[in-house]
């Protein structure tokens, strides 16, 4: 009862509130992270000394020892804390799960984000670059009109199962350790899990963590899109397409959410300095216009799963027959 309570709660407060401008836990923790990175991602040196016999090897263990460093004493913390306080004090318990939930959702940030590259591309080109820019890690100086949306509604739609889906999900299958830790390792992998020189060993652990852990929010944020958009076109973008990506949730979410607005996402993009080629799904090229309808998609995905969720947590507790 109370996991369903506080769901509804951190929800809440993150489309009221939205992310905290100041002193957000998530900061900090990218801090420390930055840090420990540099103490132990030994790359430049691993690969220019001629001591270790598979530089890679032992570059990759640092990263794996990174990454336990870094997720599993603040899930350790949140475990105890959350099963103590419902022992003892139920209402605390309630406040602390909700506040955790908060602090792992990114909803309202993700879609003022996107919104404000509608925004912007009603003043001009240039300006629409330079709000898609914050958002995505690809090159957007040459973008046109077509490919800026593209990139939005891209990062929209990855962004509703890292952001969203994913915390929901594990909140509800192991309490506030379960979104936290997720939210951590989502942010370690959108820091470490590059295939560049510096993090392609380092980060290799933190990337193939974050596809674990992903793999059913993934997939439970593509049948959403495919349930609440146009669920025949979503279905066969997700079956068809889906699989040629080369990111194994990345791939069932964007070409879910492309069917289901019947838009043409993916193609080739600069990451990096690195042109990176991505199957394109079919559909009309993607338009300002289709900004609002991706959020509206976006909501009612949310809000489908949120019930499913809520309502689960009820029938497993035994508070509803």
């Amino acid at each position: 009862m109370l996991t369903a309570i506080a769901l509804l709660i951190g929800a809440l407060l993150d489309r009221l509130l939205g992310e905290a401008p100041r002193y957000h836990p998530l900061v900090g923790f990218g801090n420390v992270a930055l840090a420990l990175e540099k103490k132990l991602n030994r790359h430049h040196a691993a690969t220019h000394s001629s001591q270790p016999s598979n530089p890679a090897f032992s570059v990759r263990l640092a990263g794996i020892m990174g990454l336990l460093l870094l997720i599993v004493p603040p899930g350790m913390l949140a475990g105890w804390l959350w099963y103590t306080l419902l022992k003892h004090e139920p209402l605390l318990a309630l406040a602390f799960g909700a506040l955790a939930l908060y602090w792992s959702l990114g909803w309202r940030s993700l879609t003022e984000h996107v919104q404000a590259v509608g925004v912007a591309l009603q003043q001009d080109l240039p300006a629409g670059r330079a709000a898609v820019q914050r958002i995505v890690s690809r090159e957007c100086d040459t973008m046109d009109e077509s490919q800026v949306v593209r990139a939005s509604l891209e990062t929209l739609l990855e962004n509703t199962s890292d952001a969203v889906i994913g915390p929901l999900f594990w909140f509800v299958i192991l309490g506030p350790a379960g979104a936290i830790v997720y939210r951590l390792s989502n942010t370690l992998d959108a820091m470490w899990g590059y295939r560049t020189a510096r993090f392609s060993a380092f980060g290799w652990a933190a990337a193939r963590w974050d596809d674990l852990i992903n793999l059913i929010p993934a997939r439970l944020t593509a049948l959403a899109f495919a349930i609440t958009g146009n669920t025949r076109s979503a279905l066969h973008s997700w079956r068809t397409y889906a699989p040629l990506w080369s990111s194994p949730n990345g791939g069932p979410v964007i070409c879910a959410g492309s069917g289901a607005l019947q838009v043409s996402l993916g193609g080739g993009a600069v990451y990096h300095g690195q042109w990176q080629d991505k199957p394109a799904t079919p559909g009309h090229p993607a338009t300002p216009a289709d900004v609002d309808r991706a959020l509206a998609l976006v909501k009612r995905s949310v809000i489908l799963i949120l019930s499913v969720l809520v309502t689960s947590s009820l029938l497993c507790n035994g508070v509803l027959p």
